[in-house]
């Protein structure tokens, strides 16, 4: 039964729905509330075998959106946007365009609750990084009445999260994935995670690491860089999907500096 609550998920590319958000699209979609996935690429450049087999942008984006709805569907998520910009390419995006895109997203679905990455875009991935700050700015704009855009009237979203894992849980997902980092503009970035004090919500998705790890297990592409994620034992797959750190960007029904549990505290 649909509780009338909506929570939208505005993401980069193919998987960051399933490690970064599935227990929590999982969680709240078992509870009734209706969930909502925005992509922005179709991860084209994401191959991580051997070069020489690399099928090519154009091929490997549609291998990956059928792994993306493949993901979904096991996360219970109602609906599936695409953006259409290439994986690796969206920090050069033209930022009105993008924000026009999730702006009307934003007004045709109504979320109440609406999750993307953080500023730092968790170990300075330029794709992550862009697709906060279009998201950011689209909330502004989605609830402006002056900015004008063909379609549904203004929606002002009730709260804003930032997916920010602590430092101890990226330690937890460096274990299987190895480092991450990236050398961008010839400077090395990596993940540091945020500290315990900084973050606002903390939701329990323990009852959901198996449908986490379904979804996970749709992205067949990925799965030589998960290769350690299947033979990992129970108890750590509940370590890895068992919870997730956010930071409250913006709400205008609640605040303070108790840690919530819910990220739809202050509108059940």
């Amino acid at each position: 039964m649909s509780s009338g609550l909506k929570l939208m998920c505005v993401l980069a590319h193919p998987d960051d729905e399933s490690l970064g958000t599935g227990g929590t699209l999982a969680k709240y979609a078992a509870e009734g509330i209706e969930t909502y996935l925005v992509t922005a690429t179709r991860g084209e450049r994401g191959w991580p075998g051997d070069p020489r087999e690399d099928p090519g942008l154009e091929a490997l984006g549609r291998l990956r959106e059928a792994e993306l709805r493949c993901a979904a569907q096991k996360l219970g998520v109602c609906e599936v946007t695409l953006l259409d910009y290439v994986d690796g390419d969206l920090d050069q995006a033209q930022p009105s365009e993008a924000m026009e895109k999730i702006v009307r997203l934003l007004r045709r679905v109504r979320p109440h609750v609406v999750v993307t990455f953080g500023p730092d875009g968790t170990y300075g991935h330029p794709d992550h990084i862009a697709i906060c700050q279009f998201t950011t700015a689209a909330i502004v704009l989605a609830a402006d009445p002056t900015y004008e855009v063909t379609g549904d009237p203004p929606h002002a979203v009730s709260k804003l999260y930032y997916m920010v894992p602590t430092a101890a849980e990226l330690k937890a997902y460096q274990s299987v994935f190895g480092d991450l980092v990236m050398c961008i503009d010839g400077m090395e970035r990596r993940g540091a995670g945020w500290q315990e004090w900084a973050i606002t919500t903390q939701v329990d998705t323990r009852d959901y690491w198996a449908t986490v790890w379904n979804a996970v297990s749709c992205h067949q592409t990925q799965l030589p860089a998960y290769a350690a994620l299947d033979r990992l034992p129970e108890e750590h797959h509940r370590a890895l999907w068992g919870s997730r750190s956010y930071y409250r960007a913006y709400s205008r029904v609640n605040g303070g500096r108790k840690v919530e549990q819910d990220l739809f505290e202050g509108l059940r």
